[in-house]
């Protein structure tokens, strides 16, 4: 089935989808500062578009390791701009939030996705997300930012990612949220050591749920720079690639990317090898 977005049914039955990296923050771990400007980050979500991302997530508060949160009102005033223009441009357009109050305002102004590293946790989300009929990504996270890579432990990641994914899947169709909405993100990096990150990449496949599109996330991380021996997060590129070929092959339907073009190319070489879609768009 496709991914169902608002008004957009997006073909993750054909092909690996590329979800393009906008972030409108001046603290992100690889590009904090270079989108600040609301005509920075409508200007550089375009070009990501004409490179070829299917979709495009604007984040105004970064969630990497140590982050500390952003006030609602400062969020607000760092997306909803960006969303909007971009949203007039026909672009399917994602708001990366945990904020109900801010994807409310992100879904009114254009909107079609809500990527939720929290999961819908926060009080009102899922009724926001419900009522805007919108796509809806869950993401698996322990702890939070600003302390979540101080020592994650679990018994099995693997099981207890998967049945994380699986209770909040659930949580999100009683509050009203269509099955075919709804796409599940392990959280690469989001409270998991390096071992943590190898096991679930090479069992993608067990945490895919029946109907659910998964979404993995591993551009510019820092578990590539570890493995590659990369401390600058601009050149993990290379890295970023081999890992998002092994997601695509293991069970991957989306892709998260701050490099599209590199992206979009990879993914479609590893379609056709893996098998798995309908074929080239």
């Amino acid at each position: 089935m496709p991914w169902r977005c608002g008004a957009h049914a997006l073909p993750v039955e054909a092909r690996t989808l590329v979800m393009g990296v906008v972030n409108v923050t001046p603290d992100s771990f690889s590009d904090g500062g270079h989108w600040l400007r609301p005509e920075d980050a409508i200007a550089h979500g375009l070009a990501l578009a004409r490179e070829g991302a299917d979709l495009l997530d604007v984040g105004g508060e970064s969630t990497r390791p140590g982050a500390q949160p952003v006030p609602e009102a400062e969020e607000l005033r760092r997306v909803v701009p960006v969303v909007a223009a971009l949203a007039r441009e026909g672009l399917v357009v994602s708001v990366d939030t945990r904020k109900p109050g801010v994807a409310r305002a992100a879904l009114e102004a254009g909107a079609s996705v809500v990527n939720d590293v929290a999961a819908l946790q926060a009080p009102g989300m899922a009724q926001a997300c419900a009522a805007a009929r919108c796509g809806v990504v869950l993401m698996h996270m322990q702890g939070q930012p600003e302390d979540m890579q101080r020592a994650p432990r679990y018994a099995d990641v693997v099981r207890d990612v998967g049945a994380f994914l699986g209770e909040r899947a659930a949580f999100a169709e009683k509050a009203g949220i269509a099955r075919d909405a709804v796409a599940l993100d392990p959280g690469i990096g989001f409270g998991k050591s390096l071992e943590h990150n190898l096991a679930l990449l090479r069992e993608l496949a067990s945490l895919r749920g029946p109907g659910y599109p998964l979404l993995v996330g591993v551009s510019r991380k820092a578990f590539l720079g570890t493995l590659a021996g990369i401390p600058d997060p601009t050149r993990r590129v290379s890295a970023g690639l081999a890992a998002t070929a092994l997601a695509i092959a293991r069970g991957a339907d989306i892709v998260r990317t701050h490099d599209v073009r590199a992206t979009v190319e990879a993914a479609r070489v590893a379609d056709a090898l893996a098998g798995r879609k309908g074929g080239p768009a």
